[in-house]
């Protein structure tokens, strides 16, 4: 069996496979908490979320997620920026300049 752009053929009587974890599924919450929470460590530290630069969380993505909502978070946000919807967070941002890491909620 051949694959089209990353999606693998199915034989007629094959019922294609979900993935293991959709990374948009959960928490709408979530949104919010991508366009305010900081980086809580590494050279990024203090950085929301959506603001780290992509080859970052490539890096991250690749070597290994933290672990807890972090990783969650940063699970999602690899999804959003490989597609290029950084902008949908916008209106999701405080205009505070003391948004909460994910240690300080």
């Amino acid at each position: 069996m051949g694959s089209i752009q990353g999606h693998t053929a199915h034989a007629m009587n094959e019922p294609p496979t979900a993935p293991e974890k959709a990374p948009l599924e959960g928490n709408p919450e979530d949104l919010v908490r991508l366009a305010n929470w900081r980086m809580p460590f590494g050279k990024y530290k203090g950085t929301v979320l959506v603001d780290l630069p992509e080859p970052y969380v490539v890096w991250f993505f690749n070597k290994g997620l933290p672990k807890g909502k972090l990783g969650e978070l940063m699970q999602t946000l690899y999804v959003i920026k490989a597609n290029g919807l950084e902008p949908l967070l916008d209106p999701f941002r405080k205009q505070t300049e003391s948004s909460p890491s994910p240690g300080n909620h």
